[in-house]
């Protein structure tokens, strides 16, 4: 029971902490605010901010589903499901998740924010890199067909960056309820429509 309360509230100051962060991260730039600036305003020592969080970009990307969760789809889906069926099916549910927590909100800003750092940018990169390795390795455990695996995750990673760019277009400036209803309803339309066209990509 006591390692379940330690855990607990290891897990509140972690959260604590990236809260602040993200909001001195939005509000002035990644760029313009320091680890020991995070640190004194979630009040508490920068070495515990390391603790949760190894590196200054680890504060702002704190949520690594949109890389990791293909690759755990793939893996946790049953062995005859359609890989393209299964990838939008996650897709759809990390973007419908975003509009339920919140994030959508603020996902203008969001990219604005890593568009205007080059660590932030340098960053995305490596992660987007790390999307398509480790969705080709889940792919590559159900199917020998190595070619057409990386072709997937490839396709899969283009796939999002589109689906990215029509959000930014159909999300308005700081939106209204009924604005990220609408902006929601589009991005799924579009997520049909992208997916659709993969699969007739890889007839």
């Amino acid at each position: 029971m006591e390692l379940g309360r330690r855990e607990r509230k290891k897990q509140q100051t972690r959260q604590a902490i990236s809260d602040v962060a993200t909001t001195l991260f939005l509000e002035r730039g990644f760029d313009a605010v320091t680890v020991a600036e995070v640190a004194r305003a979630a009040d508490v020592a920068v070495q515990t901010v390391f603790n949760h969080f190894p590196a200054k970009e680890d504060l702002f990307f704190d949520e690594p589903g949109w890389w990791t969760g293909p690759a755990r789809a793939i893996r946790e889906a049953p062995p005859e499901a359609d890989p393209v069926d299964v990838l939008e099916a996650q897709y759809l549910a990390e973007t419908r998740e975003r509009l339920e927590v919140g994030h959508l909100a603020t996902w203008k800003l969001f990219v604005r924010t890593i568009e205007s750092s080059p660590a932030l940018l340098a960053r995305r990169r490596l992660t987007a890199d790390e999307l398509e390795t480790s969705l080709t390795q889940a792919l590559d455990e159900r199917s020998p067909d190595h070619l057409r695996n990386r072709l997937i995750a490839a396709l899969y990673a283009a796939a999002q960056k589109v689906l990215e760019e029509q959000l930014m277009r159909a999300l308005p400036d700081d939106p209204s309820p009924d604005e990220l209803e609408k902006a929601q309803t589009a991005l799924e339309a579009a997520i049909a429509q992208v997916f659709a066209v993969l699969r007739r990509g890889l007839a």
